[in-house]
């Protein structure tokens, strides 16, 4: 019975995801590739590709090979402020991608259209109520609510005062899927009452054994706690950055100092405001290579959420949704 009324309270997020099981993978630079992507959706959950700053050449590569290793429905992330985002639309659109979700700040002029052409559903992130609603009048299919106990680039509002905010005045008119700080199944099981149609969850996967991140950066994940999951410090306000919450190492100082190295470039001319924050994502995609890739946890970015605390082994996609939902379909049985 419980199980029935889970899968009920997740129905609207199932059919609008095309899979099993409500829970998207957050699109983690470098982490949710080919592998860990297919690895979600064949387990019945919705994987993400993380395009970042991918090229459309490797964007497309990367999702013929994510084809190729599953059959299942899967979606991909474009970065609002890429230079060639249009161009990635295409790419998206070449392979029939269901499913875009467009981060990093308000859809440029055009790019809802080029995504929707191609029958493709939208996903936006909304990071306030009032911006929810401007993307649900723009024509936006879905919007994820992300608060800043997440991994990466955050708001300043927390997961569950967006929710509170949110819910209540949208999930009537889209599926909204919660994210920031889930690690486990109770909160799925709290947010799908409050009316989300699912949830999104980076941190928790990020060290699956599916993940092809190194073995230093998941050790880094088992040792940390929550408190070791810092924001970053704007330290120019000429210079708005997005603060990004890593666990604190020596990469964090180092963006301090990259900060004020193009705050300089900025005040001299030598570059304009859009080129300042492409070199500040720069920066993040290859600190966070240096991390995931390379294994260098002291130079590199080691982006986690506050729930990097309740992950404490590697286990396999199937096995970590799988906990999530019995942990979900207990809470609930408790409430009933």
């Amino acid at each position: 019975m419980t199980n029935a009324k889970l899968a009920s309270l997740m129905a609207r997020g199932t059919e609008f995801l095309g899979c099993d099981v409500a829970i998207m993978c957050g699109a983690m630079s470098w982490v949710s590739e080919r592998h860990l992507v297919a690895a979600i959706s064949n387990a019945g959950g919705f994987g993400v590709i993380a395009c970042g700053a991918m090229t459309p050449e490797l964007l497309d590569r990367e999702i013929a090979a994510t084809k190729m290793l599953t059959s299942k429905p899967f979606g991909v992330n474009l970065i609002t402020m890429h230079p060639q985002l249009f161009e990635l639309i295409d790419v998206c659109a070449k392979h029939e991608v269901g499913h875009v979700v467009l981060a990093g700040g308000l859809p440029p002029k055009g790019s809802i259209e080029a995504i929707k052409a191609s029958g493709a559903k939208l996903i936006c992130f909304a990071p306030a109520l009032a911006l929810a609603k401007k993307l649900a009048r723009s024509g936006v299919d879905a919007l994820v609510i992300e608060g800043m106990e997440a991994g990466g680039h955050i708001g300043p509002v927390s997961t569950s005062v967006l929710a509170q905010e949110i819910l209540p005045e949208m999930a009537s008119q889209l599926p909204v899927f919660v994210a920031g700080g889930i690690g486990r199944g109770e909160l799925i099981a709290g947010y799908l009452e409050m009316g989300a149609a699912g949830v999104q969850l980076g941190t928790r996967f990020a060290c699956a054994t599916e993940s092809i991140a190194h073995p230093n950066f998941k050790k880094a994940f088992f040792r940390a706690s929550a408190r070791d999951a810092i924001a970053s410090v704007q330290i120019d306000p000429r210079l708005p950055v997005i603060p990004v919450r890593a666990l604190k190492n020596a990469g964090t100082d180092a963006f301090t100092t990259k900060q004020r190295e193009v705050a300089n470039l900025l005040d001299s001319g030598t570059v304009d405001m859009g080129e300042a924050q492409l070199q500040i994502e720069h920066y993040w995609a290859g600190a966070l290579r240096r991390a995931v890739i390379d294994g260098d946890i002291e130079g590199g970015s080691l982006m986690a959420g506050q729930s990097v605390g309740m992950v404490a082994r590697e286990e396999p996609v199937a096995d970590i949704i799988a906990q999530l939902m019995d942990e979900a379909a207990v809470a609930l049985e408790r409430r009933a």
